[in-house]
């Protein structure tokens, strides 16, 4: 699936400070780092948006190979679960990853959707 080479670029951002600052300066706003929801700010959106060529070049060159639509769609759904658009079942079912609860148990509905994405990046990006 693309869109887990799109989340692993986009992971790879909070821990390699190199690749962080140079897509700083590729999207000349906000610190690099769009490695989750919470991180990914709006003006980087709109720069990632705008810059998604050069973006999805520069992963490429880096080891991450996806295409333009695949990053426009993890940050589109970035976007729209950020502003409640979208519910956590469809974010989570669009990025391809399943909901689970604090005991490792699928889980639909999680009372505080901010905890619930703290686990799943925390699961998925970190292996925790």
């Amino acid at each position: 699936m693309a869109t887990v080479a799109v989340l692993e670029f986009m992971q790879k951002t909070a821990e390699n400070e190199a690749l962080r600052q140079q897509l700083e300066a590729l999207l000349g706003v906000g610190d690099g780092n769009i490695s989750s929801e919470a991180e990914l700010d709006a003006e980087e959106s709109v720069a990632l948006e705008e810059r998604a060529p050069l973006v999805a070049e520069f992963a490429a060159k880096n080891g991450y190979d996806f295409s333009v639509d695949d990053l426009l769609t993890v940050v589109n759904a970035f976007q729209k679960h950020q502003s409640g658009e979208m519910s956590d079942e469809d974010f989570a079912e669009l990025i391809g990853t399943a909901i689970v609860d604090e005991g490792g148990d699928m889980n639909p509905k999680v009372a505080n959707p901010l905890n619930r994405l703290g686990r799943y990046l925390s699961k998925t990006y970190l292996g925790y």
